[in-house]
Parts: structure tokens; sequence; C-alpha cells
């Protein structure tokens, strides 16, 4: 083949590019095309074979080449031809400009990857091989050196060589009863091990010995000996990654456990699914907290756009599966007799490396009376210089804005209340100074506006300041101090800094646990608070856990229809939907709403909002009419209550429309959305979140329909104005880009769309990079 250099008068060999055990791979130029391309070439036989032999592989290569040919997507590597020269068959196939995930581990010095590398690689991974899978196909020898990371971001999987057609029993019989191996020891599914039926579920197992291997650095059964390897993967629980790595998010190493179950059944149910919990653990919503009753000041929540979750099987924990146990028999007992002999072959690497707090008494402690923190030697801290002392009438005028501040925010008009407290603040620190309470309180307050204002860096700082000087001056177990960091943990959450959150969440619940007591409510509301953070951390049974222990302490300390229990539960039904769960999140927050309609009314704010929370429930169970006809009735009940145009009327007219769309009903679907979108952009503003997401809703309609042009233009002005208010990074700016490049290929503009998601994928990299 080298000494040709040409086959076929139009593939010339330039550079030989790898070697394998099935062949070599080149570097050549398409004469025909002018382009480019890498052309795979079967390794000649010797004599000494058998016909019988070598027809089978000759048969594997022109399956290969067929099955391969047919896939089209962008996370597999295309075949543009194949065919038979001088008795030598070749496959023509792109050229791709990257590393593969083996020479990726080595150029890191055997050290993993990137915990948002082996996130993203672990995402696209998926969608691959739920398109190959959906045909049928499974690969049969996923290994780090079959994956390839191009240098724009784009992962693709290469060499179906011995993938074959799921349906196609005999013809893998033929195969195996060759005794040739097939797959690599230090990555093959027990059921290859043990010579059963292999299927899709043999490359989830595969994939996650990759993703165990590029998170940790080695291979979940790292021994040089290929029956001890084997054996692991047989018999063996593998440790879990984070033993080897504690910062990788617990939500990848569950993943990656279930992924590695011994019994197919145990392990995600197709490449689908496990994409959609790599997504709810990679792409968290927006940080969006829930109601609890405060002794000042009940919170104006703004309920959550229609949450679309992706569906999420529950998986049981790692340690609860039962495993084989050990029997001492036999090697030539423990595995079929095609691997004796058999070496451990390569290796990629060698060794492994919520909810606001309590605010403070606004009425109490408004006096100007106060003692200052003495230091550890009993000391007064220093007093800062002499100032004169506030006229008692100052001091009930400053007490009396303050509480009209607090008035406005129970109304909801933030922006209002946030200028009330400035200047409330401003006065206290010339008349009582930085440090006193009654300062520190006005700051407290004018941080809470700001956090409701979509302002939370600027709240961050300022709670930052209140938290610091409360500490210095009160103590740092002090109830206000831990209601300032708190806050703070709050605003973390909403900035997405959710490992940030999580840190001061566990602080303060740690002091409030040890002060206060377990069943305390300022306790419960810290922990309420934890558990709906480690949602946004993919901790989702954690998330599921705590919840519901908090809502059955409520239960026991409150009453189990006090608002502040109703508010956990509908958060345990919130976990339970994220997990997948929807039947259990169905019930209960049909339960939730029944509560609070009985102990609230049916108008209140609180029930009408678990009664969405059921809609959403019932869409994604598949019960679209059902949905449909609540949102009806909720849409009366909420314009009757708020308004037409209030935006909880508006978001459950926006449910409305997206269960028509599932009723397939897109005419409607399409005025219902753009009838809210102009009310949303008239009310909130064109680049409001709720407008952009109506905005989104009219573009799907117009795809459905078939009107690519308009919802092309549509997309762009979504896209356009997420990246002017959240940046070009932010995840739903480069989910909106994706929408473009959809559309784009739709309208056969594929040149365009490609290089918009090369861009895409790019700052997705920078991000999860940075974000790890």
């Amino acid at each position: 083949m080298g000494e040709t250099r040409l086959i076929q008068g139009r593939y010339r060999l330039l550079d030989l590019i790898g070697r394998g055990g099935m062949g070599e791979v080149w570097r050549a130029r398409d004469e025909s095309l002018g382009r480019q391309v890498a052309v795979k070439c079967l390794k000649p036989l010797g004599h000494h074979h058998e016909n019988a032999f070598t027809r089978v592989l000759r048969e594997r290569f022109r399956r290969e080449a067929r099955v391969a040919a047919a896939l089209q997507h962008r996370g597999v590597t295309v075949v543009h031809d194949f065919g038979e020269s001088d008795g030598v068959l070749f496959l023509v196939m792109e050229l791709l400009d990257g590393r593969n995930l083996s020479q990726l581990l080595e150029d890191n010095r055997q050290h993993p990857l990137p915990v948002g590398d082996v996130v993203d690689v672990a995402e696209q991974v998926a969608a691959a091989l739920a398109y190959t899978h959906q045909q049928g196909i499974v690969h049969r020898d996923l290994k780090p050196a079959n994956i390839m990371r191009l240098g724009d971001g784009t992962v693709k999987i290469c060499d179906f060589g011995i993938a074959r057609l799921g349906h196609d029993i005999g013809f893998t019989s033929r195969l195996t009863g060759t005794g040739i191996a097939m797959g690599t020891p230090h990555y093959m599914s027990p059921e290859q091990i043990g010579g059963t039926e292999v299927d899709r579920r043999s490359d989830l197992y595969s994939f996650g010995c990759v993703l165990y291997e590029i998170a940790t650095g080695a291979p979940p059964f790292d021994l040089d000996d290929a029956w001890a390897v084997l054996v692991g993967h047989r018999d063996t629980p593998p440790e879990p990654p984070r033993s080897h790595r504690p910062e990788l998010p617990e939500f990848l190493d569950r993943i990656i456990l279930d992924l590695l179950a011994k019994d197919p059944e145990r392990r995600p149910h197709d490449a689908r699914e496990l994409g959609q919990r790599i997504g709810a653990g990679r792409t968290t919503p927006a940080y969006v907290p829930t109601m609890v009753s405060a002794p000042l000041r009940p919170e104006a929540v703004k309920w959550p756009e229609v949450r679309e979750w992706p569906e999420v099987r529950e998986w049981p924990e790692a340690a609860g599966r039962p495993e084989p146990v050990e029997r001492p028999v036999s090697r030539e007992a423990r595995l079929p007799s095609w691997t004796r002999g058999m070496t451990t072959g390569h290796k990629a690497t060698g060794t492994a490396a919520g909810l606001r707090a309590t605010p403070p008494d606004a009425a109490a402690g408004l006096t100007g009376d106060w003692i200052a923190r003495t230091d550890t030697r009993g000391a007064p801290d220093p007093v800062p210089a002499e100032r004169p002392t506030p006229s008692p009438e100052l001091l009930t005028a400053l007490t009396g804005r303050h509480n009209a501040g607090l008035s406005l925010g129970r109304l909801s008009r933030w922006s209002e209340a946030g200028e009330v407290h400035r200047a409330v603040a401003a006065e206290r620190e010339r008349a009582l100074g930085p440090d006193h309470p009654d300062t520190l309180a006005s700051r407290y307050e004018v941080g809470f506006t700001l956090s409701r204002t979509g302002r939370p860096a600027d709240a961050l700082r300022e709670y930052t300041h209140v938290a610091r000087t409360r500490e210095h001056v009160l103590g740092p177990e002090h109830p206000d101090t831990l209601a300032a960091r708190q806050e703070m943990a709050y605003v973390l959450g909403q900035l997405g800094r959710h490992f940030e959150a999580h840190q001061v969440y566990t602080g303060v619940l740690a002091t409030r646990e040890r002060a206060m007591g377990p069943d305390h409510p300022d306790t419960l509301r810290c922990r309420h608070n934890l558990a709906f953070n480690l949602s946004r951390l993919g901790r989702l049974e954690d998330s599921y856990r705590m919840a519901s222990e908090v809502a059955e302490a409520r239960a026991r300390v409150l009453g189990a229809n006090h608002p502040d229990t109703l508010v956990t539960r509908y958060e345990v039904a919130y976990a339970l939907g994220q997990l997948g769960r929807w039947t259990e999140a169905l019930g209960t927050y049909q339960e939730v709403a029944a509560a609070r309609a009985q102990a609230l009314g049916p108008d209140h704010p609180d029930t009408l909002a678990a009664r969405y929370e059921v809609g959403i429930s019932l869409g994604r169970l598949g019960h679209s009419a059902q949905a449909l006809e609540l949102y009806r009735g909720l849409i009366d009940d909420r314009t009757r209550v708020h308004g037409p145009a209030h935006p909880e009327t508006l978001r459950a007219r926006h449910g409305l429309g997206v269960n028509l769309g599932r009723l397939g009903r897109w005419e409607e679907a399409l005025a219902e959305s753009r009838d809210v979108c102009a009310i949303r952009e008239r009310v909130l503003g064109p680049d409001h979140p709720d407008t952009l997401v109506s905005r989104r809703e009219v573009a799907v309609g117009l795809g459905w329909l078939g009107r690519w042009g308009d919802a092309l233009a549509e997309y762009r002005q979504v896209a356009g104005a997420r990246e002017r208010v959240l940046g070009a990074d932010h995840p739903d700016a480069l989910a909106s880009r994706n929408d473009e490049a959809h559309c784009l290929e739709q309208l056969g503009r594929a040149g365009e769309a490609a290089e918009l998601y090369r861009r895409v994928a790019a700052l997705r990299q920078q991000r999860a990079s940075g974000a790890y």
C-alpha cells in the first residue's frame, strides 16, 4: 500500500498518523475533491492465517464501512468512502485536528483532566452514543484512544471497527466464534467478559471506565495482570472517583458509579438518559428562592419560570448495591476461554492521581443604646471619636422610615424600598456611627433590596460588610451575624457560586445547631436553604433527603399544615422533579396545594403557586390535556386576583402555550406565545428573562410550523439579548446560540451552523474550565 501511494487513482497517502491492531491510518489527499482526509487500511494478513479467519476479518471490515458511513452526527467521525485496493480494504474518513483522550492524559503528565473538561466530554459523548444507539449500533470498544477532542472543543467517537447492528445476533456469533476478543480489558463490560449478550448498556459501562480514568488519572481497575483486570470488572465494586479526587462534583461521581454497575439493569437505561443526568448536573437553573414566613416581613416571591427539567431517573446509591460474593473458583471457571493468555494491552495513563434568613428584629434594638463587644482580653474595642448624641426625635423618625422601607418591600416595591433604606443607612451612619447595630440593620436591608432588583454582586458586597462588622461588634455566633452570613450564601447562589454558598450555609448551620439546637426554626430554615443549594450542586439525592428531613422536623415542631412546613414539602416535590420522579412530585404538589387552600385560602399566592407546579408535573408526565385544563383555571384565578398583565398570570399563560405545543396544536401555541411575549415586553421590558423565554417559545412554534426564516430572527434576538444581559458564555446565552445554529441547519446553511457550533463549544469549554 505504501509503495503505490495512490489508492484507486484518487487517494494519495502522505503520512502515517496511526497504527493499531487492525490496521494503519494515513493522512491522505483526495485528488478528486482537493481535500485532506484520513485513510484507514486493514493490515495485510500473512499466509499463515486460515482462509476462514481472513474472510471473517474482511466481512467485519466491510460491515464497519457500511455501518460507519451511515452515521451522520457531529459527535461521530464521518466516513466518506470505502473500498478495496490491491487486496487491501480501506476506509476514507474526515481528517480530525485534535488529540484523543489517551494522548490528552499523557500530555497532562498522567494527571486527570480538568473537571470541566471531563463533564464536557461526558456530555458530548453521551449525545453521540444516544444517536448511534438509536440507530441500533453498539460500538463495543469504547476507550480513551477511540474518543477524540478537536481543537474547537468538539468531541468525536472514532473507530466503529467492531460496531455491530444490535438486532443481528447471528453475525456476532460468527465473529465471536473466531476467538477474537472484542474490547480492551481495562474498558470491557462484565457481559463482554462473560460472553453474554451485549447491548447499548455495555457501551455505557465502557464509557464509565473512560470517564473514571480521565477524572481520576487511572482506570477503575488499574492492574497489570489481564485476568485480574477482568475479574475486577466482573466481581469487584469500584472505588468512588471522589475517593481519589475529592473536588469532583458529586453528581459526576454518582453518574460514573452508576455506569459501572455490574448488572446492566442498574445502569442508566440509555445514553439519552445519561445525557439528561449530566445536563441536570452541569447546567443548573437560575437560583430561585421559595417563600417562608418571616416575623416581620412575608417574602414577596417571584416564582420560577416553567421549569423544563430533564427527565432524570433515580439511581440507587453505589454503596447499597448487592455485589457478587467472591468464591474461590478457578480462573477457567470464572472467565471465558478466550481470555487465556490475554495481556492488558494499552491503557491511557499510569497511576491515579434557598431561602433568606430570619431578618433581625427591626422594631427592637433601634433605640441607639448598644454595648460594644469586648476583645479576648476583656478590654473594650477601640471607641471611635466622640459624636453628638442623636436626639430621640431623630431616632424615632429614622425608625419610622426604616419600617416604611420594610412595608414597601412587603408590597414588592423593591426599588423604592432600596432608596429608603439607603437614605436611612446614610443618616444612621452620621448619627450613630458605621458600626452601630441600627446602621448595620439598614445596610442589611439595602443588601436585601439589591438582591431583589437583580444586583446580586452589589448585594454580596453589602452583606459581606455587614457580616464582618457584626462579627467584630456582636460576635461570630450572634443571631444577627448569622443572619447576614446566611444572606451572603443566598446571593452567592444567585451568582451561581453554589460551592461557596454551600460552605457558608454549612458553617452557619453548624453554629445554629450548636447554639440553638437542631429543631430551632432558624436552624431548620438554614437546613432548608442548604437543601435547596445542594440541588444546585447536582447533589440531587442529598437535596431530597435533607428537604424531607426538614419537612418532617417542621411538621413535628410547627404542625403539618404550618406555612413553613408546606414550603419545605414544596421543596421536597421540587427535588423529586429534579430526580425525574414526577409521579411522586405530582402527588406532593397536589397535597401542598390542598393544604395551602385550606390553611391560607384558595386565592393565596402560595396556593396558586402550588397549583402551577401541579401543571408542570402533569406536563412532564405527558398528561398535557389535564395540564391544559389546570392552566386555564389558574389563568382565570390569577386574572381575577392579580390582573391580566401580572407576571404570575402571564407565567400561567406561558404554561398553557407550552402544553398546546405538546398536544401538536402549534397554531394556537404560537398565537398564545406571541400574545404573552408582547405583554411581557410591554410590562417587564424586552430584555427581561421572562420576555426572552416567551420569545424563544415563539421561535419554537415557528420552527414546528416550518417557518424557519422567521424562527431564525427570533432566536437571534433572544441570543443577542441574553449575551448583553448575562454574558456570551452564560449557559442560557449558549443555549440560544445553539438554537440559532440548529435553525441555520434547517435552512440549509450548514457552514454558518458549523461555525456557530464551534464558537459555542469554545465558550462552553472556557466557562467549564473557569467554573471548576
